[in-house]
């Protein structure tokens, strides 16, 4: 496994300073989407999905998973350790990350395997594999992956508005909403001209935005805004969380 002196902890983020796919790279009509497509995402959860054996071998509490032009790169942060180990290892030329990331944790996993079978100890293997990583050290108190909120509400209901989700934090949001409101309803009222069935899905569109406002819901998610992040409690890989402003530490400290 090729390991790369000048690899940091900003290499992911960096690569991401303008704006790219984030399961495969491309920057080919991308806009301001943060995948090239739903096929594009769904390959690299797959994918990622099919190979957390790996993981759970090498007892991995927290993950990540991130590339460049010429590197992928597997963050691993094991359960009852202050070390964070990265597996890293070079792009092909005309592969998708998705498929060099089969390629690494199929050898890794392999790897692992033929270990255990020489030893017949299931902890010397892991051992052995972590041994290959780059290591790097941690803050000397518990961290955990940053956490953040997501409104449980339809997008659908911002966009007929012409609002954002920052505007959501706003102390002022019953007036905004409001304000909003009276502005799409001049352009799409019936009395007025406008088609009845989009100002329906308007008028919609702001009872179940007050609503939400007067009773805000949330779901709560840890992860990365450039790293696809891997959860040893649930066992699953989550997608970048590209909502977050980037933060180029892998694992932020915070009290658990």
């Amino acid at each position: 496994m090729s390991r790369h002196s000048t690899h940091n902890n900003r290499s992911g983020s960096d690569y991401w300073k303008n704006n790219k796919c984030l399961s495969c790279g491309t920057t080919e009509d991308i806009g301001k989407r943060k995948y090239c497509s739903i096929g594009c995402r769904q390959k690299l959860r797959y994918t990622l999905d099919m190979r957390t054996g790996l993981l759970k071998a090498l007892n991995t509490r927290y993950g990540s998973f991130y590339f460049t032009d010429v590197l992928i790169v597997m963050d691993v942060l094991p359960y009852d350790t202050k070390e964070i180990f990265s597996f890293i290892y070079p792009r092909s030329s005309g592969k998708k990350p998705a498929e060099d990331y089969k390629s690494m944790s199929d050898m890794l996993g392999n790897e692992w395997w033929a270990e255990k079978k020489r030893t017949n100890r299931h902890y010397l293997a892991t051992r052995y594999l972590l041994e290959k990583a780059k290591r790097q050290k941690i803050l000397n108190r518990p961290v955990i992956p940053v956490e953040f909120k997501i409104p449980v509400l339809k997008k659908s209901s911002l966009t007929c508005l012409k609002l954002g989700k920052s505007q959501l934090n706003s102390p002022e949001l019953e007036k905004i909403i409001k304000s909003a409101y009276r502005l799409q309803a001049k352009k799409h009222h019936p009395d007025l001209g406008g088609d009845a069935d989009t100002f329906r899905k308007i008028h919609q569109a702001y009872l179940d935005l007050i609503r939400w406002s007067e009773n805000p819901s949330f779901r709560r998610r840890r992860g990365f805004p450039d790293k696809w992040f891997y959860d040893g409690h649930q066992n699953r890989w989550l997608q970048p969380a590209p909502s977050l402003k980037k933060n180029p530490v892998f694992f932020q400290a915070r009290s658990i």
